[in-house]
């Protein structure tokens, strides 16, 4: 390479040199440099190189020493809960009810009289001493002028107010696919499981279009603070995809993002299997439909709960009680005809599955619809997977289905699970070693759910490649992987989930100039270390979206 090259390609925008860049590529080479025109990776080798491309408006910029990553993948996050930070209820580092109870005091006081309080996603079960989720009755002493609504992922958490003005009394049923938890009078207790927080979810008053789009912008801001460049967001609802492609249209996105699509804005549609078919027969379009800055990754639904919930279901009893097997919230033969009808319309559709026997359902279901119509390399998802077992890794493997799965349940819950399910069915929790080895890198991702868990690529690059907790305690040594393939699963091999391998997902020459400059050298740094991994820079195509103070 040489300038006179450089006048025939185009002299670069940009050039990082002095570098260790880690590419991801086939062959996982390390380059000292790389060249970015116009968005795009221009050239990629030695600094010497590489700086003889410069043309006389060409930045150029010393790394000395850095690292820089391909942009990162999370493939499954609820990007849009990002937006939220600043107008919600936070319990991070909370580990008491009284603590909790504090923070919607607090949120009370600067909060007009009879408007709502909305928390952000938290978890009781893992955060507070008292393992247990507070009652209406706690939150009435807190916020007794308020109506209050704080979701925990799959449970949501109400005060009195908020059960008089959804008009939930104890003579109201459950609806289907749901609970309104009563205590022994048969009184609702303010916690409202799966559908049953809709009741209440769907009084929220909406925020405006501006707001909507002002706090995307937010949200994608603080996903290319982790180094983060593109996401699969997990459940986008019909208003969600309007903001999203708003920020699209204005150039204003900072974060390319693949939808798995909510229909009706829940997980599981209410709608009867005809409206459903009538709905897809009418939508004009199918999955892995977009751009390189908004796509449709396919249809989102979901089988049970969580580990951490003590709701996953599973093939076996839970170890204190033998005759529960955990929740399912769709019936296995409204579950084919949903996938069945998905398929018919060319859509592919991702299921949240965590117990061993929803993993089940969703392979039995994803078989029938392969009789129909073939699903092979169309790459329906297993989302979770958390409890998958072998025979079920060989099934999804003939099929061409992802798993996508998420070690950050272990960073900070692996304790709950442990409690609830015991710690040998922790110690196998989230299997990368067991998925990857039976089904391949091309078949994997892994993301965070975020806000379940956070958000941060490298604690979780640490968990599945030490598989400790945060307070280093280990879990299941055996499913640990190497920082290469933990690099792979938010890189190259994530950008498979939308189709995007041959556009993002590794530096080379022709692909999108999405990367990350980090803190340390991902692959020599003590595993203690990896954790304290942080972004310096994020570049999405070509442009600096983050700079570390």
């Amino acid at each position: 390479m040489n300038h006179a090259l450089g006048e025939v390609l185009g002299y670069p925008d940009l050039i990082l040199h002095g570098g260790r860049i880690v590419t991801a590529d086939a062959a996982f080479t390390i380059a000292e440099a790389v060249a970015i025109r116009d968005g795009r990776f221009l050239a990629v080798g030695r600094s010497d190189e590489i700086r003889r491309l410069a043309g006389p408006d060409t930045e150029t910029v010393d790394l000395a020493g850095k690292t820089v990553l391909p942009g990162l993948i999370d493939t499954h996050a609820h990007v849009e809960r990002a937006g939220l930070l600043s107008c919600t209820v936070g319990f991070e580092g909370v580990s008491s009810i009284d603590e909790a109870l504090a923070r919607v005091r607090a949120g009370a006081d600067r909060t007009a009289s009879g408007e709502w309080i909305r928390g952000r996603v938290w978890h009781p079960f893992a955060q507070l001493r008292e393992k247990r989720f507070i009652t209406r009755w706690e939150l009435d002493t807190a916020a007794p002028d308020h109506p209050v609504f704080l979701p925990v992922s799959h449970f949501s958490l109400v005060n009195s107010r908020a059960l008089a003005l959804a008009g939930i009394t104890r003579d109201t049923p459950d609806p289907d696919g749901g609970k309104i938890h009563r205590n022994a009078d048969g009184e609702p207790t303010g916690i409202l499981e799966e559908a049953a927080e809709e009741l209440v979810e769907r009084l929220l008053p909406p925020w405006t279009f501006g707001e909507q789009v002002a706090q995307m912008r937010d949200a994608m801001a603080y996903f290319n603070g982790f180094g983060l460049t593109s996401a699969i967001s997990a459940a986008v609802s019909p208003g969600d995809l309007r903001v999203h492609q708003a920020l699209r249209d204005a150039g204003q996105a900072t974060l390319r993002i693949s939808a798995m699509f909510a229909p009706t804005g829940g997980l599981n549609p209410t709608l009867s299997l005809q409206e459903l078919e009538l709905f897809f027969s009418r939508m004009g379009v199918a999955s892995d439909f977009g751009d390189e800055w908004l796509s449709l990754s396919g249809v989102k639904l979901q089988v049970d709960g969580g580990m951490t919930l003590r709701t996953a279901a599973m093939r076996s009893g839970y170890p204190e009680d033998p005759d529960y097997r955990g929740t399912v919230v769709i019936p296995q033969e409204r579950l084919n005809g949903f996938v069945s009808i998905a398929n018919r319309y060319g859509w592919r559709v991702g299921i949240h599955a965590v117990g061993d026997a929803a993993v089940d359902a969703v392979l039995d279901a994803y078989e029938a619809a392969d009789r129909e119509r073939s699903i092979r390399d169309r790459r329906f998802v297993v989302i979770h997977g958390s409890l998958m077992q072998p025979d079920q890794m060989l099934r999804a493997r003939e099929l061409g289905v992802r798993v996508d799965a998420q070690s950050a349940f272990l960073w900070d819950k692996a304790a709950a699970i442990a409690r609830h399910m015991g710690k040998e069915t922790a110690d196998r929790a989230i299997p990368m070693r067991s998925l990857i080895d039976s089904m391949g890198l091309d078949l994997l991702g892994q993301g965070t759910d975020y806000p379940i868990n956070p958000l941060s690529p490298f604690w979780n690059i640490y968990v599945m490649t030490t598989r400790c907790d945060a307070t280093g305690t280990l879990y299941g040594p055996a499913e640990a992987i190497t920082r290469e393939e933990a690099i792979r699963l938010y890189t190259s091999a994530a950008a498979r989930y939308s189709f995007s391998e041959r556009r993002t997902g590794s530096i080379e020459p022709g692909k999108l100039a999405d990367l990350v400059v980090i803190s340390a050298d991902i692959l020599s740094v003590p595993d203690d270390a990896l954790k304290d991994i942080h972004a310096l820079r994020t570049i999405v195509g070509g442009r600096t979206v983050f700079e570390a103070a």
